[in-house]
């Protein structure tokens, strides 16, 4: 308790927005960071180009952790970063299907889109938003099923979401970020095949501290680079950049 006559301290904090293929690995690092510095740091999770409109629109945040590069770059000619950034992991992609489900997931993804029955529901990220929508509609391609019907697919607001589609059952099948099916939360709902990385161009994801931020953010985004957050980059699901 802080003497009589002497204002209490409030604790430090640092609001961050960042895709939301990071929900759970952030939590991890948020709280680890907590633990060591005392520092509070809030996310705004959401899809990559609604963060980066909505930071161009003045979104109060320090920092913006992108699930692509192109998100970043876009701020950065708008003169709203301090630097290009750094790229901090590489996402891979998962095919998933509902805990439940007869589908041929272990033959691949070309098998499984062609088991789906009429009225059946794909699950991706909405590509115009979401960099993971963009790499699951170059999966697609790549594995020769070319562009799904309309009427087949679900697009999620954000990975998250196109993420819960499957996990509920109102997707037969989708493609997420890997990390997120690591999680308890969501690992007990579904079944999982690790997408190869030859089926998309490579996930680089970058982060970027936007002008003005402070010290402690600029304390935090080092953190993200440092080899004890690396090893928990990797426990989620990604691969460290090259």
């Amino acid at each position: 308790m802080a003497p009589i006559g002497t204002p209490a301290q409030s604790p430090v904090s640092i609001k961050i927005a960042a895709a939301s293929n990071l929900k759970f690995v952030l939590a991890d690092l948020v709280n680890q960071y907590r633990q060591q510095t005392g520092v509070r740091v809030d996310v705004n999770l959401g899809a990559s180009g609604n963060l980066a409109r909505q930071i161009l629109q003045g979104l109060p945040v320090a920092q913006f952790i992108s699930a692509d590069e192109a998100w970043v770059a876009e701020l950065d000619k708008a003169g709203r970063t301090v630097d290009a950034g750094q790229r901090y992991a590489t996402g891979r992609l998962a095919l998933i299907v509902p805990k439940n489900s007869a589908l041929p997931l272990g033959q691949g993804l070309a098998a499984v889109v062609r088991a789906l029955k009429p009225g059946d529901k794909f699950a991706i990220a909405n590509p115009a938003l979401a960099p993971y929508g963009v790499a699951a509609e170059e999966a697609l391609q790549r594995a020769g099923l070319g562009p799904l019907p309309p009427a087949s697919k679900v697009l999620g607001d954000n990975i998250g979401q196109a993420t819960q589609f499957v996990a509920t059952g109102a997707a037969q099948a989708g493609i997420t970020a890997l990390a997120l099916t690591l999680a308890p939360e969501i690992a007990g709902s579904l079944q999982v095949l690790t997408l190869p990385t030859d089926l998309h161009a490579p996930l680089h994801q970058r982060m970027v501290l936007l002008k003005g931020a402070g010290a402690a953010a600029a304390d935090w985004h080092k953190f993200l680079l440092s080899p004890a957050a690396q090893a928990v980059w990797v426990r989620h699901g990604y691969a460290l950049p090259q």
